[in-house]
C-alpha cells in the first residue's frame, strides 16, 4: 500500500474515506455532592465561564505525522532525482536553430559554429588535440595503424539517435561533426528534419569523410559507425571508404579503470577535465524529444539536444589532447607530475606495458608507487618488479616486491611471497630465501602445489648444501703431508 493511501486511511477511518458516524453524546450527569466544587456567588461564576465551550480535541495520531514526513521526504527525493536526470528547463518558443542549405544531393539542415583556438573545455584546450604525436596515439589506442595518421585532418564524430531499437529501427537524426580549420574547431551538425530524408545528410557526411584522415569517436566502433554504415546501405547511398578509427572509449577504459567509477562521458568530463554540464538533457529523453518534434512540437525543445551533442564533440577534442599530454609525461626527458592521480599513473603504466614501451611503463609504475601506499601502490610496485625482471635486473625486481610487502596483507601478501619464491629460485639462485618465502605463500596456491614446491626446494637446498660441504672437504689439505 502506498503512502498516500495509508495517510488517507488514518485520517478518515471509515471505508471509502468517509468518517464513521459519531456516537450520540451522553447526557451530562450531575456530579456527586461530595465532589462538588465550593460554592461561589452566581455573578462571579457567570462572569468566569465562557459563553460557549468547545469539546476537547482528540489526541493527534503519531502515525499521521510520521506518514506526512515520509511523503514530504519522498517528494523531495523525486525532485532531486529529476534534477539529476538533467531535464532542461523549457526553452522559449521558437524555431529549431538550424538552417537549410541546398547541395548537389538535395537540401540539408545544418547548425554550425566555430570555436577560437584558445577555447577550453574545462581545463583542457581544444587545440591541444592538434599537437598529438601519432606514435603516442598509436600506443594509447594499441592500434599501430594510427602511427602514420595526419591528425591535422582528423574528424570528430558523434550521433544522436531515435533509440536503441536495433537494426532498421534506429535512425541517427543528428550527426555531429567537428574538424580543425587552422587551430580553430569547426562544429558542423547535420539534422534530419523528417524521417526518410537521410540521403542528402549521408552524402554530406561521405564528402566530409573523404577529406579527413581518421575518425575520432567515443564508442563509435561499436555503435556510431556501424549504425551509419547500415543507414548508407538502407538508403542506397555509396558508403565512404572506412578511415582509421580512434575510439577514445577504449583508451579511457584502459587508463582510468582504477578509478572504479566507470568511463561514461559525463564522468570523464567532470573528473578528468573539470567540466560540469548545467541543465544538460538526459540522453534517455532525447528520442522522445525528437518524436515530439516530428508530431508537430516546438522545434526549440530540441535546442538542448544540439547543445548536448556539441559538448560531446568538444569533449572528444579535449580528452584526446589531455590523454596524450599525460602519456607524454612518462617518456624520455620528461617527468611525471608529483600531483598526478596514482590510479591514472598505474593505468598509463599498464598501457605502456602492453605497447611494449617498457621505459615509459617503468616511469609511470614508480611514480604511482611513490604516490600511494595502498592497493594501487602495491600493484604499481608489482608491475615495476615485473618490468625490472624484463630488463634483467633481478635485484631491483626483488627490492620492489619487498617494498610492496611492507603494506600488503592476507592473500595479497601471500601472492607477493610466491613471486619472491620464484624470483629467488630461478633469478637470483638463492634457495634458502626461496624456501623462506615459499613457506609464507601457502594461501596463494593449491595445497598440492604448495607441498610439491616445498619438497622440491628442500631437496634442492639439501643437495646444494651437501655439494658445498664436499667441495670444502676436497679442497682442504690432508694431514701429514
Amino acid at each position: 500500500m502506498d503512502l498516500k493511501r495509508k495517510l488517507a486511511r488514518l485520517t478518515s477511518v471509515g471505508p471509502g474515506g468517509k468518517s464513521p458516524p459519531k456516537p450520540p453524546a451522553a447526557e451530562p450527569q450531575a456530579e456527586p455532592a461530595s465532589r462538588a466544587e465550593p460554592s461561589v456567588p452566581d455573578t462571579v461564576a457567570t462572569a468566569a465561564l465562557p459563553v460557549t465551550a468547545s469539546p476537547p480535541s482528540a489526541p493527534r495520531d503519531p502515525r499521521i505525522d510520521s506518514l506526512r514526513r515520509m511523503l514530504s521526504d519522498w517528494s523531495e527525493r523525486q525532485g532531486v532525482a529529476a534534477a539529476r536526470r538533467g531535464t532542461p528547463p523549457p526553452a522559449p518558443p521558437g524555431p529549431l536553430p538550424v538552417e537549410s542549405r541546398a547541395t548537389a544531393h538535395g537540401t540539408v539542415h545544418v547548425s554550425e559554429r566555430i570555436l577560437a583556438p584558445e577555447h577550453h573545455h574545462g581545463s583542457a584546450p581544444l587545440a591541444a588535440a592538434l599537437d598529438v604525436e601519432g606514435a603516442l596515439v598509436a600506443s594509447l589506442a594499441l592500434h599501430a595503424d594510427l602511427a602514420g595518421v595526419d591528425f591535422q585532418r582528423m574528424l570528430f564524430l558523434d550521433t544522436e539517435t531515435t533509440g536503441l531499437a536495433g537494426g532498421t529501427g534506429t535512425v541517427p537524426f543528428l550527426v555531429g561533426l567537428a574538424w580543425f580549420e587552422g587551430r580553430s574547431l569547426k562544429v558542423h551538425q547535420l539534422f534530419l528534419r523528417r524521417l526518410g530524408e537521410e540521403a542528402p545528410m549521408l552524402r554530406s557526411l561521405a564528402e566530409r569523410m573523404a577529406d579527413s584522415s581518421c575518425l575520432v569517436t567515443f564508442n563509435g566502433k561499436s555503435f556510431d559507425w556501424p549504425l551509419l554504415r547500415t543507414r548508407f546501405v538502407l538508403n542506397r547511398v555509396p558508403a565512404p571508404a572506412e578511415l582509421p578509427h580512434l575510439d577514445l572509449l577504449h583508451c579511457a577504459r584502459r587508463v582510468f579503470k582504477h578509478r572504479g567509477a566507470g568511463t561514461r562521458l559525463v564522468h570523464l568530463e567532470d573528473q578528468v577535465l573539470g567540466f560540469r554540464r548545467v541543465d544538460d538533457v538526459d540522453g534517455a529523453l532525447i528520442p522522445d524529444l525528437y518524436f515530439r518534434y516530428l508530431r508537430g512540437g516546438d522545434g526549440s525543445a530540441l535546442t538542448p539536444v544540439l547543445e548536448h551533442n556539441v559538448n560531446d564533440l568538444l569533449l572528444l577534442a579535449a580528452l584526446l589532447g589531455e590523454l596524450v599530454r599525460r602519456f607524454r609525461a612518462g617518456g624520455p626527458g620528461a617527468s611525471v607530475p608529483r600531483d598526478a592521480d596514482p590510479r591514472d599513473l598505474l593505468g598509463f603504466a599498464g598501457v605502456a606495458l602492453r605497447a611494449r614501451d617498457y621505459e615509459r611503463a617503468q616511469a609511470f609504475a614508480r611514480a604511482a608507487a611513490a604516490g600511494d601506499t595502498g592497493a594501487v601502490g602495491i600493484e604499481a610496485l608489482t608491475l615495476a618488479s615485473r618490468l625490472s625482471r624484463k630488463a634483467g635486473d633481478a635485484q631491483a625486481a626483488a627490492a620492489h616486491l619487498h617494498q610492496a610487502l611492507k603494506t600488503a596483507q592476507g592473500f595479497q601478501a601471500a601472492t607477493l611471497h610466491l613471486q619472491l619464491t620464484k624470483l629467488y629460485e630461478h633469478g637470483l639462485k638463492d634457495l634458502a630465501r626461496a624456501l623462506h618465502h615459499a613457506k609464507l605463500a601457502s594461501a596463494a596456491e593449491l595445497p598440492v602445489d604448495h607441498h610439491r614446491r616445498l619438497l622440491r626446494l628442500e631437496t634442492r637446498l639439501a643437495r646444494s648444501t651437501r655439494a658445498a660441504s664436499l667441495d670444502l672437504g676436497m679442497g682442504s689439505p690432508r694431514s701429514g703431508t
